[in-house]
């Protein structure tokens, strides 16, 4: 790689990573009808529109053929759409990427412990506009879609009981999904599929600084997690006040 673009890294990198048992943290203080929301972005790396946009059946989460369609994301705009409604995913990065074991686990019981809520929504990753029922997974307590100020008003306060520091956003668990793979010796390339960007240049300049001395065998993020959580004698399961 070339120092511009090792430079380009320097000011590209997270601020902050949380460390695994941070995440675990952050899953022990969340209200449980978001836990599952929070293994969708340290598990597989989802950006919180993403995570958002997710709906009950194969659309998004293929179980059968373990596999995670990242194709759309909630989005929130009055003038243009009356209110929300769903696009493609930032700068286009749709993919399908693999459902990881733990994740679907998570997923699972989200579905069967909590449950999706039916919206009417525009809908325009297709590149039309059409207006179609979807099953949403994550909605508030009293069952409605979330806007950016209710989840940065959630966001706060369960980052403080979760000890993160104010650079910790929902996009933290991002880099630590980026940063578990790339220091576990997964290949660049793969690591840049799994994110979605549209070159490696941008996953490098991201991530350079995880780039391990020697390759290590792969086998990760939500094993990791699992392991790390069974040394911990806390309830990950806190009371719902959301």
């Amino acid at each position: 790689m070339k120092l511009a673009q090792i430079l380009r890294g320097l000011s590209r990198a997270p601020k902050w990573v949380p460390t695994g048992d941070q995440v675990l943290k952050l899953v022990e203080v969340v209200p449980r009808r978001f836990r599952a929301a929070i293994w969708l972005g340290a598990g597989e790396g989802l950006r919180l529109g993403e995570v958002l946009g997710m709906e009950a059946g194969s659309r998004c989460a293929d179980f059968e053929h373990g596999e995670l369609h990242v194709m759309q994301q909630l989005r929130h705009s009055p003038e243009h759409f009356g209110g929300f409604y769903l696009s493609p995913p930032k700068s286009g990065s749709t993919g399908t990427v693999d459902l990881d074991a733990v994740v679907a686990e998570e997923l699972t019981a989200h579905l069967n412990e909590v449950g999706p809520v039916e919206f009417e929504l525009p809908d325009i990753t297709t590149g039309e506009r059409l207006i179609r029922p979807v099953a949403v997974l994550f909605t508030s307590a009293r069952g409605k879609l979330l806007t950016d100020t209710y989840w940065s008003e959630l966001w706060a306060d369960r980052r403080q009981a979760a000890g993160w520091p104010k650079e910790g956003t929902f996009h933290s668990l991002r880099h630590f999904f980026a940063t578990t793979l790339m220091s576990n010796g997964v290949e660049p390339q793969e690591v840049q599929k799994a994110l979605r960007h549209a070159n490696l240049r941008i996953t490098l300049e991201t991530y350079v600084h995880w780039l391990p001395k020697k390759d290590r065998p792969r086998g990760l993020v939500g094993s990791l997690l699992r392991q790390a959580d069974g040394k911990s004698s806390a309830p990950r399961v806190s009371q719902d006040h959301a």
